[in-house]
Protein backbone atom coordinates (compact mmCIF):
# COMPACT_ATOMS: atom_id res chain seq x y z
CA UNK A 1 0.00 0.00 0.00
CA UNK A 2 2.81 2.42 0.88
CA UNK A 3 4.45 1.74 -2.48
CA UNK A 4 1.19 2.26 -4.40
CA UNK A 5 0.28 5.42 -2.52
CA UNK A 6 3.77 6.90 -2.91
CA UNK A 7 3.69 6.08 -6.63
CA UNK A 8 0.31 7.79 -7.04
CA UNK A 9 1.50 10.83 -5.06
CA UNK A 10 4.74 11.17 -7.07
CA UNK A 11 2.86 10.80 -10.37
CA UNK A 12 0.37 13.48 -9.23
CA UNK A 13 3.22 15.81 -8.19
CA UNK A 14 4.96 15.31 -11.52
CA UNK A 15 1.70 15.92 -13.39
CA UNK A 16 1.08 19.13 -11.42
CA UNK A 17 4.56 20.38 -12.22
CA UNK A 18 4.26 19.57 -15.95
CA UNK A 19 0.86 21.21 -16.22
CA UNK A 20 2.01 24.32 -14.33
CA UNK A 21 5.11 24.78 -16.51
CA UNK A 22 2.90 24.31 -19.58
CA UNK A 23 0.71 27.19 -18.30
CA UNK A 24 3.84 29.27 -17.70
CA UNK A 25 4.97 28.59 -21.27
CA UNK A 26 1.58 29.56 -22.70
CA UNK A 27 1.55 32.79 -20.69
CA UNK A 28 5.11 33.63 -21.79
CA UNK A 29 4.27 33.19 -25.50
CA UNK A 30 0.97 35.06 -25.15
CA UNK A 31 2.52 38.16 -23.53
CA UNK A 32 5.48 38.08 -25.92
CA UNK A 33 3.20 38.11 -28.97
CA UNK A 34 1.15 40.98 -27.51
CA UNK A 35 4.15 43.09 -26.56
CA UNK A 36 6.47 42.43 -29.51
CA UNK A 37 4.28 41.47 -32.46
CA UNK A 38 0.94 43.17 -31.77
CA UNK A 39 1.48 46.42 -29.84
CA UNK A 40 5.08 47.10 -30.79
CA UNK A 41 6.64 47.54 -27.33
CA UNK A 42 3.70 49.46 -25.80
CA UNK A 43 4.32 48.53 -22.15
CA UNK A 44 1.36 50.37 -20.59
CA UNK A 45 -1.19 49.01 -23.03
CA UNK A 46 0.01 45.43 -22.63
CA UNK A 47 -0.02 45.80 -18.86
CA UNK A 48 -3.63 47.01 -18.91
CA UNK A 49 -4.69 44.09 -21.10
CA UNK A 50 -2.73 41.64 -19.02
CA UNK A 51 -4.28 42.81 -15.71
CA UNK A 52 -7.76 41.91 -16.99
CA UNK A 53 -6.65 38.59 -18.48
CA UNK A 54 -8.73 35.75 -16.92
CA UNK A 55 -5.79 33.39 -17.47
CA UNK A 56 -3.46 35.49 -15.31
CA UNK A 57 -1.67 33.30 -12.76
CA UNK A 58 -1.15 33.97 -9.04
CA UNK A 59 1.87 36.12 -8.15
CA UNK A 60 2.71 36.18 -11.82
CA UNK A 61 5.92 37.76 -13.07
CA UNK A 62 6.66 37.93 -16.81
CA UNK A 63 9.75 39.70 -18.14
CA UNK A 64 11.10 40.13 -21.66
CA UNK A 65 14.84 40.74 -22.06
CA UNK A 66 16.54 41.99 -25.22
CA UNK A 67 19.94 41.07 -26.63
CA UNK A 68 21.62 43.74 -24.40
CA UNK A 69 20.25 41.97 -21.30
CA UNK A 70 17.95 44.92 -20.66
CA UNK A 71 14.43 44.24 -19.37
CA UNK A 72 12.15 45.85 -21.96
CA UNK A 73 8.94 44.57 -20.38
CA UNK A 74 7.84 43.47 -16.91
CA UNK A 75 4.26 43.04 -15.79
CA UNK A 76 5.01 43.36 -12.05
CA UNK A 77 7.92 45.41 -10.78
CA UNK A 78 7.26 44.38 -7.17
CA UNK A 79 8.31 40.77 -7.76
CA UNK A 80 12.07 40.64 -7.84
CA UNK A 81 13.16 37.63 -9.89
CA UNK A 82 16.18 37.94 -12.14
CA UNK A 83 17.92 35.51 -14.45
CA UNK A 84 21.69 35.22 -13.93
CA UNK A 85 23.97 35.96 -16.89
CA UNK A 86 24.98 32.30 -17.29
CA UNK A 87 21.29 31.30 -17.39
CA UNK A 88 20.58 33.93 -20.05
CA UNK A 89 23.45 32.55 -22.09
CA UNK A 90 22.01 29.04 -21.94
CA UNK A 91 18.56 30.26 -22.98
CA UNK A 92 20.00 32.13 -25.97
CA UNK A 93 21.49 28.80 -27.09
CA UNK A 94 17.94 27.44 -27.37
CA UNK A 95 17.70 25.80 -23.96
CA UNK A 96 14.51 25.94 -21.86
CA UNK A 97 15.37 26.61 -18.22
CA UNK A 98 13.14 25.62 -15.31
CA UNK A 99 13.87 26.24 -11.64
CA UNK A 100 12.24 27.20 -8.37
CA UNK A 101 12.96 30.37 -6.41
CA UNK A 102 11.26 30.68 -3.03
CA UNK A 103 7.58 30.02 -3.80
CA UNK A 104 7.87 30.89 -7.46
CA UNK A 105 8.41 28.39 -10.21
CA UNK A 106 10.37 30.02 -13.02
CA UNK A 107 10.52 29.28 -16.74
CA UNK A 108 13.09 30.82 -19.10
CA UNK A 109 12.78 30.38 -22.88
CA UNK A 110 13.86 31.98 -26.16
CA UNK A 111 11.25 33.91 -28.18
CA UNK A 112 12.08 34.63 -31.86
CA UNK A 113 10.26 37.27 -33.87
CA UNK A 114 11.67 37.71 -37.36
CA UNK A 115 15.34 38.44 -36.92
CA UNK A 116 14.88 39.49 -33.30
CA UNK A 117 15.66 37.18 -30.40
CA UNK A 118 14.33 37.77 -26.88
CA UNK A 119 14.60 35.95 -23.58
CA UNK A 120 11.23 35.52 -21.89
CA UNK A 121 10.98 34.75 -18.20
CA UNK A 122 7.67 33.56 -16.79
CA UNK A 123 7.21 32.94 -13.04
CA UNK A 124 4.22 32.28 -10.74
CA UNK A 125 3.17 30.38 -7.62
CA UNK A 126 0.97 27.32 -7.97
CA UNK A 127 -1.09 27.77 -4.81
CA UNK A 128 -4.04 25.70 -6.03
CA UNK A 129 -1.85 22.91 -7.34
CA UNK A 130 0.03 22.54 -4.06
CA UNK A 131 -3.24 22.77 -2.13
CA UNK A 132 -4.69 19.91 -4.17
CA UNK A 133 -1.47 17.95 -3.71
CA UNK A 134 -1.59 18.53 0.04
CA UNK A 135 -5.22 17.35 0.19
CA UNK A 136 -4.28 14.29 -1.84
CA UNK A 137 -1.47 13.47 0.61
CA UNK A 138 -3.83 13.86 3.59
CA UNK A 139 -6.45 11.64 1.94
CA UNK A 140 -3.80 9.03 1.22
CA UNK A 141 -2.55 9.04 4.83
CA UNK A 142 -6.10 8.67 6.20
CA UNK A 143 -6.87 5.96 3.62
CA UNK A 144 -3.68 4.14 4.55
CA UNK A 145 -4.52 3.90 8.26
CA UNK A 146 -8.18 3.02 7.62
CA UNK A 147 -7.13 0.35 5.12
CA UNK A 148 -4.46 -0.89 7.53
CA UNK A 149 -7.06 -1.35 10.24
CA UNK A 150 -9.41 -3.08 7.77
CA UNK A 151 -6.64 -5.36 6.51
CA UNK A 152 -5.62 -6.20 10.08
CA UNK A 153 -9.19 -7.17 10.94
CA UNK A 154 -9.68 -9.11 7.71
CA UNK A 155 -6.28 -10.78 8.13
CA UNK A 156 -7.14 -11.80 11.69
CA UNK A 157 -10.50 -13.25 10.58
CA UNK A 158 -9.22 -15.06 7.50
CA UNK A 159 -6.01 -16.30 9.16
CA UNK A 160 -8.18 -17.75 11.92
CA UNK A 161 -10.26 -19.54 9.29
CA UNK A 162 -7.15 -20.67 7.42
CA UNK A 163 -5.49 -21.99 10.59
CA UNK A 164 -8.64 -23.61 12.00
CA UNK A 165 -7.96 -26.96 10.23
CA UNK A 166 -4.47 -26.97 11.74
CA UNK A 167 -5.89 -26.19 15.20
CA UNK A 168 -8.42 -29.02 14.78
CA UNK A 169 -5.62 -31.32 13.65
CA UNK A 170 -3.53 -30.41 16.72
CA UNK A 171 -6.48 -31.24 19.00
CA UNK A 172 -6.98 -34.56 17.25
CA UNK A 173 -3.27 -35.39 17.41
CA UNK A 174 -3.22 -34.67 21.14
CA UNK A 175 -5.84 -37.41 21.61
CA UNK A 176 -3.62 -39.99 19.89
CA UNK A 177 -1.35 -42.01 22.14
CA UNK A 178 0.37 -45.38 22.06
CA UNK A 179 -2.88 -46.99 23.23
CA UNK A 180 -5.04 -45.27 20.60
CA UNK A 181 -3.02 -45.52 17.39
CA UNK A 182 -6.21 -46.60 15.63
CA UNK A 183 -7.46 -42.98 15.69
CA UNK A 184 -7.03 -40.89 12.56
CA UNK A 185 -6.92 -37.17 11.73
CA UNK A 186 -9.81 -35.83 9.55
CA UNK A 187 -8.51 -35.34 6.01
CA UNK A 188 -11.11 -32.80 4.84
CA UNK A 189 -11.35 -32.67 1.07
CA UNK A 190 -7.86 -34.19 0.82
CA UNK A 191 -6.87 -31.85 -2.03
CA UNK A 192 -5.35 -28.79 -0.33
CA UNK A 193 -2.10 -28.60 1.66
CA UNK A 194 -3.86 -29.31 4.98
CA UNK A 195 -5.55 -32.35 3.44
CA UNK A 196 -2.22 -33.62 2.13
CA UNK A 197 -0.66 -33.08 5.55
CA UNK A 198 -3.48 -34.99 7.26
CA UNK A 199 -3.25 -37.78 4.68
CA UNK A 200 0.52 -38.06 5.19
CA UNK A 201 0.09 -38.05 8.96
CA UNK A 202 -2.56 -40.78 8.78
CA UNK A 203 -0.27 -42.92 6.64
CA UNK A 204 2.45 -42.46 9.22
CA UNK A 205 0.00 -43.53 11.93
CA UNK A 206 -0.87 -46.62 9.90
CA UNK A 207 2.81 -47.53 9.69
CA UNK A 208 3.27 -46.88 13.41
CA UNK A 209 0.19 -48.91 14.28
CA UNK A 210 1.43 -51.77 12.14
CA UNK A 211 4.92 -51.50 13.61
CA UNK A 212 3.64 -51.53 17.19
CA UNK A 213 1.33 -54.43 16.36
CA UNK A 214 4.19 -56.42 14.85
CA UNK A 215 6.38 -55.53 17.83
CA UNK A 216 3.67 -56.61 20.26
CA UNK A 217 3.13 -59.88 18.42
CA UNK A 218 6.89 -60.40 18.23
CA UNK A 219 7.31 -59.94 21.98
CA UNK A 220 4.35 -62.23 22.71
CA UNK A 221 5.56 -64.96 20.37
CA UNK A 222 9.19 -64.62 21.42
CA UNK A 223 8.19 -64.93 25.07
CA UNK A 224 6.17 -68.02 24.26
CA UNK A 225 8.94 -69.61 22.17
CA UNK A 226 11.55 -68.92 24.85
CA UNK A 227 9.31 -70.11 27.66
CA UNK A 228 8.65 -73.50 26.05
CA UNK A 229 12.27 -74.85 26.11
CA UNK A 230 12.93 -73.20 29.48
CA UNK A 231 9.83 -74.84 30.97
CA UNK A 232 10.88 -78.18 29.47
CA UNK A 233 14.40 -77.86 30.89
CA UNK A 234 13.07 -76.84 34.30
CA UNK A 235 10.57 -79.72 34.37
CA UNK A 236 13.10 -82.34 33.34
CA UNK A 237 15.62 -81.19 35.93
CA UNK A 238 13.00 -81.15 38.69
CA UNK A 239 11.92 -84.69 37.83
CA UNK A 240 15.56 -85.73 37.69
CA UNK A 241 16.21 -84.33 41.18
CA UNK A 242 13.22 -86.02 42.80
CA UNK A 243 15.12 -89.28 43.42
CA UNK A 244 18.35 -91.03 42.70
CA UNK A 245 18.54 -92.57 39.26
CA UNK A 246 20.81 -94.81 37.30
CA UNK A 247 23.64 -93.53 35.17
CA UNK A 248 21.72 -94.33 31.96
CA UNK A 249 18.66 -92.45 33.17
CA UNK A 250 20.79 -89.40 33.97
CA UNK A 251 22.42 -89.56 30.56
CA UNK A 252 19.04 -89.84 28.79
CA UNK A 253 17.65 -86.86 30.71
CA UNK A 254 20.77 -84.77 30.13
CA UNK A 255 20.65 -85.49 26.39
CA UNK A 256 17.05 -84.24 26.31
CA UNK A 257 17.98 -81.15 28.33
CA UNK A 258 20.93 -80.54 26.03
CA UNK A 259 18.65 -80.68 22.98
CA UNK A 260 16.35 -78.12 24.57
CA UNK A 261 19.33 -75.89 25.39
CA UNK A 262 20.55 -76.14 21.78
CA UNK A 263 17.08 -75.18 20.55
CA UNK A 264 17.07 -72.27 22.98
CA UNK A 265 20.51 -71.11 21.82
CA UNK A 266 19.48 -71.40 18.16
CA UNK A 267 16.28 -69.43 18.82
CA UNK A 268 18.18 -66.74 20.75
CA UNK A 269 20.73 -66.39 17.95
CA UNK A 270 17.98 -66.00 15.38
CA UNK A 271 16.18 -63.41 17.49
CA UNK A 272 19.42 -61.44 17.87
CA UNK A 273 20.00 -61.62 14.12
CA UNK A 274 16.47 -60.35 13.38
CA UNK A 275 16.96 -57.48 15.84
CA UNK A 276 20.33 -56.62 14.28
CA UNK A 277 19.23 -56.75 10.65
CA UNK A 278 15.99 -54.86 11.39
CA UNK A 279 17.96 -52.04 13.01
CA UNK A 280 20.49 -51.77 10.17
CA UNK A 281 18.18 -51.41 7.17
CA UNK A 282 19.62 -51.43 3.63
CA UNK A 283 23.42 -51.13 3.72
CA UNK A 284 26.04 -50.37 1.07
CA UNK A 285 28.48 -53.21 1.72
CA UNK A 286 32.07 -52.98 0.46
CA UNK A 287 33.14 -56.61 0.96
CA UNK A 288 32.85 -58.75 -2.19
CA UNK A 289 31.92 -62.42 -1.90
CA UNK A 290 31.30 -65.26 -4.35
CA UNK A 291 27.82 -66.71 -4.23
CA UNK A 292 28.84 -70.10 -5.64
CA UNK A 293 31.36 -70.57 -2.82
CA UNK A 294 28.64 -69.77 -0.27
CA UNK A 295 26.42 -72.49 -1.79
CA UNK A 296 29.17 -75.13 -1.80
CA UNK A 297 30.21 -74.31 1.78
CA UNK A 298 26.61 -74.45 2.96
CA UNK A 299 26.03 -77.84 1.36
CA UNK A 300 29.21 -79.20 2.97
CA UNK A 301 28.38 -77.87 6.44
CA UNK A 302 24.75 -79.03 6.38
CA UNK A 303 25.86 -82.41 5.07
CA UNK A 304 27.87 -83.01 8.25
CA UNK A 305 24.90 -82.45 10.56
CA UNK A 306 21.94 -83.35 8.34
CA UNK A 307 23.13 -86.40 6.46
CA UNK A 308 19.63 -87.09 5.14
CA UNK A 309 19.52 -83.74 3.26
CA UNK A 310 20.09 -83.90 -0.52
CA UNK A 311 21.30 -80.59 -1.90
CA UNK A 312 21.70 -80.39 -5.68
CA UNK A 313 23.48 -77.29 -7.05
CA UNK A 314 23.41 -76.34 -10.74
CA UNK A 315 25.37 -73.39 -12.10
CA UNK A 316 24.24 -71.90 -15.40
CA UNK A 317 26.64 -72.42 -18.31
CA UNK A 318 26.74 -68.67 -18.97
CA UNK A 319 28.56 -68.11 -15.65
CA UNK A 320 32.15 -68.69 -16.78
CA UNK A 321 33.87 -65.85 -14.92
CA UNK A 322 34.13 -65.48 -11.16
CA UNK A 323 33.22 -61.78 -11.48
CA UNK A 324 29.80 -62.87 -12.73
CA UNK A 325 29.09 -64.42 -9.32
CA UNK A 326 30.41 -61.60 -7.12
CA UNK A 327 28.06 -59.68 -4.84
CA UNK A 328 28.67 -57.04 -2.19
CA UNK A 329 27.66 -58.10 1.27
CA UNK A 330 28.47 -59.81 4.55
CA UNK A 331 29.37 -63.47 4.03
CA UNK A 332 28.01 -64.65 7.37
CA UNK A 333 24.58 -63.07 6.88
CA UNK A 334 24.16 -64.39 3.31
CA UNK A 335 25.19 -67.83 4.49
CA UNK A 336 22.57 -67.64 7.27
CA UNK A 337 19.90 -66.78 4.67
CA UNK A 338 20.95 -69.67 2.38
CA UNK A 339 21.05 -72.15 5.31
CA UNK A 340 17.54 -71.19 6.41
CA UNK A 341 16.08 -71.60 2.91
CA UNK A 342 17.79 -74.97 2.35
CA UNK A 343 16.81 -76.19 5.83
CA UNK A 344 13.14 -75.27 5.24
CA UNK A 345 13.12 -76.88 1.78
CA UNK A 346 14.55 -80.17 3.02
CA UNK A 347 12.72 -80.21 6.36
CA UNK A 348 9.27 -79.90 4.79
CA UNK A 349 9.95 -82.35 1.95
CA UNK A 350 9.47 -86.09 2.24
CA UNK A 351 12.49 -86.75 0.03
CA UNK A 352 14.61 -84.18 1.94
CA UNK A 353 15.77 -82.75 -1.39
CA UNK A 354 16.32 -79.23 -2.67
CA UNK A 355 17.45 -78.22 -6.15
CA UNK A 356 19.42 -74.97 -6.42
CA UNK A 357 20.01 -73.08 -9.68
CA UNK A 358 22.49 -70.22 -9.92
CA UNK A 359 22.24 -67.84 -12.91
CA UNK A 360 22.75 -64.25 -14.01
CA UNK A 361 19.90 -61.94 -15.06
CA UNK A 362 21.21 -58.59 -16.26
CA UNK A 363 22.77 -56.77 -13.30
CA UNK A 364 21.42 -59.36 -10.87
CA UNK A 365 22.56 -62.78 -9.71
CA UNK A 366 19.61 -65.13 -9.15
CA UNK A 367 19.51 -68.15 -6.84
CA UNK A 368 16.44 -70.36 -7.23
CA UNK A 369 15.58 -73.00 -4.61
CA UNK A 370 13.00 -75.66 -5.55
CA UNK A 371 11.57 -78.47 -3.45
CA UNK A 372 8.70 -80.94 -3.66
CA UNK A 373 7.50 -80.51 -0.11
CA UNK A 374 4.18 -79.76 1.52
CA UNK A 375 3.99 -76.27 0.02
CA UNK A 376 2.37 -73.17 1.48
CA UNK A 377 -1.38 -72.41 1.23
CA UNK A 378 -2.20 -69.26 -0.72
CA UNK A 379 -3.80 -67.51 2.27
CA UNK A 380 -0.57 -67.94 4.24
CA UNK A 381 1.80 -66.66 1.55
CA UNK A 382 1.09 -63.02 2.45
CA UNK A 383 2.15 -63.55 6.08
CA UNK A 384 5.19 -65.81 5.85
CA UNK A 385 7.57 -62.90 6.41
CA UNK A 386 5.96 -62.02 9.75
CA UNK A 387 8.06 -63.23 12.73
CA UNK A 388 6.77 -66.43 14.36
CA UNK A 389 4.03 -66.89 11.79
CA UNK A 390 3.72 -70.48 10.57
CA UNK A 391 1.47 -71.85 7.85
CA UNK A 392 -1.43 -74.00 8.92
CA UNK A 393 0.11 -77.18 7.44
CA UNK A 394 3.51 -76.64 9.12
CA UNK A 395 2.58 -76.94 12.79
CA UNK A 396 3.29 -80.66 12.89
CA UNK A 397 6.94 -80.02 11.95
CA UNK A 398 9.40 -78.57 14.43
CA UNK A 399 10.16 -74.90 13.80
CA UNK A 400 9.98 -71.39 15.24
CA UNK A 401 8.62 -69.31 12.36
CA UNK A 402 11.50 -66.84 12.28
CA UNK A 403 13.58 -68.37 9.46
CA UNK A 404 11.89 -66.70 6.48
CA UNK A 405 11.48 -63.28 8.21
CA UNK A 406 15.21 -63.41 8.93
CA UNK A 407 15.98 -64.33 5.31
CA UNK A 408 13.76 -61.51 4.03
CA UNK A 409 15.45 -58.95 6.28
CA UNK A 410 18.95 -60.09 5.27
CA UNK A 411 18.18 -59.98 1.54
CA UNK A 412 16.51 -56.55 1.91
CA UNK A 413 19.56 -55.21 3.75
CA UNK A 414 21.70 -56.40 0.83
CA UNK A 415 19.50 -54.35 -1.56
CA UNK A 416 18.12 -57.57 -3.01
CA UNK A 417 14.71 -59.08 -3.63
CA UNK A 418 13.03 -62.33 -2.61
CA UNK A 419 10.06 -64.01 -4.29
CA UNK A 420 8.18 -67.10 -3.09
CA UNK A 421 5.62 -69.12 -5.03
CA UNK A 422 4.10 -72.33 -3.75
CA UNK A 423 1.34 -74.89 -4.23
CA UNK A 424 0.14 -77.14 -1.41
CA UNK A 425 1.49 -80.72 -1.75
CA UNK A 426 3.35 -79.66 -4.94
CA UNK A 427 6.35 -77.80 -3.60
CA UNK A 428 7.81 -74.35 -3.16
CA UNK A 429 10.05 -72.12 -5.24
CA UNK A 430 12.14 -69.39 -3.57
CA UNK A 431 13.98 -66.92 -5.80
CA UNK A 432 16.64 -64.60 -4.41
CA UNK A 433 18.01 -61.71 -6.51
CA UNK A 434 21.14 -59.88 -5.41
CA UNK A 435 22.84 -57.01 -7.32
CA UNK A 436 26.19 -57.87 -8.86
CA UNK A 437 29.20 -56.20 -7.28
CA UNK A 438 30.37 -53.20 -9.26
Amino acid sequence: MITVLLTVYLISASSRKSQFYERLTNRAWSISRLFIDTYNYDVDRVRRLERNDPFRMQNEKISIIDYKNDIIYSNDDNVNIELPIEVLARIRLGKVVRFREDKHEVLGALYISGNRRFVVMSAATDIEGFAHLSKLGLIMIISFFISLAFFALAGWIYSGRALKPISDMIRNVEDISITSLNLRVPEGNGTDEIGHLALTFNRMLERLEKSFSVQKDFITNASHELRTPLTSINGQLEVLMMKDRSSDEYKTALVSVLDDIKSLIDLSNRLLLIARTSAEGPVNFTEKIRIDEILWQTREELGRFKKEYKINITIDDSLTDSNQMMVSGEEYLIKVAVVNIIDNACKYSNDKTVNINLMQAGKWIEIIFRDKGIGIPEKDLQKIFEPFYRAANAHSTEGSGIGLPLVNQIITNHNGEIEISSLPDKGTMVKIKLPLAS
